[in-house]
């Protein structure tokens, strides 16, 4: 495993923002909408979160599985590779990667439990293991991520203001319900959470962002995705979008079969 970022197929693969939100060709056929694209990435992260809190996983593993999601969906689309299933796999995959191995018979016990008679989210042990498989290949066997929590409590010791400490990490989870992971590096997305933190809490840190000499252009950027994105999406922290909001862009995927 890479020692550091820089060095890591991570760093490598950071996207520019308009190939993160480029909806594939195959799904543009079937008339989603880059906003439903982001809907749907949106509503399987909750889904994969949701998953995780039955299984009893760390957060890092919920945030890789998180990546792994959204890192698929720049390179497949949704009509070709089931969201539904894609998103239990990769908290799976995520599980062995990350040492908390989850078994795929207890993933679909609980997915059954949860979504009860709704067939389409219904998928055996078989199926997960399938998909391992092409998710390895979609994914290049590139599954090392880095994630902003370590950087966000270094930096946080540093400023001196570790009581924020829950309040930054909040934010940081929130923001895999966006692309940011893969656009920004990772400490980068912890300063913006951090600026967003000292700011709503009144700590004074323009004096420690300036001896960091770091760029408050893409700090200000990522904290302004943030906030909008709070501001456009009023989503139930447990139960996340409204079901008369995702069913239909789901529907127009190919029925499973």
């Amino acid at each position: 495993m890479a020692a550091n970022f820089w060095t890591s197929s991570h760093c490598k693969q950071l996207l520019d923002p308009e190939d993160v939100e480029l909806v594939p060709a195959a799904d543009r056929e079937r008339g989603i909408m880059p906003e439903e694209f982001r809907l749907v990435k949106i509503h399987m992260s909750f889904h994969i979160w949701r998953l995780a809190q039955q299984v009893k996983v760390r957060q890092r593993v919920i945030a890789t599985a998180v990546t792994y999601f959204r890192r698929v969906y720049t390179r497949k689309s949704m009509s070709e590779y089931d969201p539904r299933l894609v998103a239990p796999t990769c908290l799976y995959l995520a599980s062995k990667v990350e040492e908390s191995t989850v078994q795929a018979r207890l993933l679909v016990f609980y997915i059954k439990k949860m979504c009860g008679s709704d067939d389409k989210y219904r998928f055996e042990i078989k199926d997960i293991l399938e998909m391992e498989m092409k998710l390895l290949e979609a994914l290049d066997y590139y599954l090392v991520v880095f994630h902003p929590y370590r950087p966000l409590l270094q930096l946080l010791q540093d400023a001196g203001i570790t009581d924020l400490t829950q309040f930054a990490w909040g934010l940081v989870n929130d923001t895999y319900k966006m692309d940011l992971i893969l656009i920004y590096p990772p400490y980068m997305i912890a300063l913006a959470c951090i600026y967003i933190a000292s700011a709503l809490k009144d700590k004074d840190t323009t004096s420690w962002f300036e001896e960091l000499r770091v760029d408050m252009n893409i700090v200000k950027n990522i904290s302004m995705e943030i906030l909008d994105f709070y501001d456009t999406y009023k989503i139930d922290p447990q139960r996340g979008l409204p079901d008369d909001k995702i069913s239909p862009v789901l529907n127009k995927l190919p029925a499973k079969s």
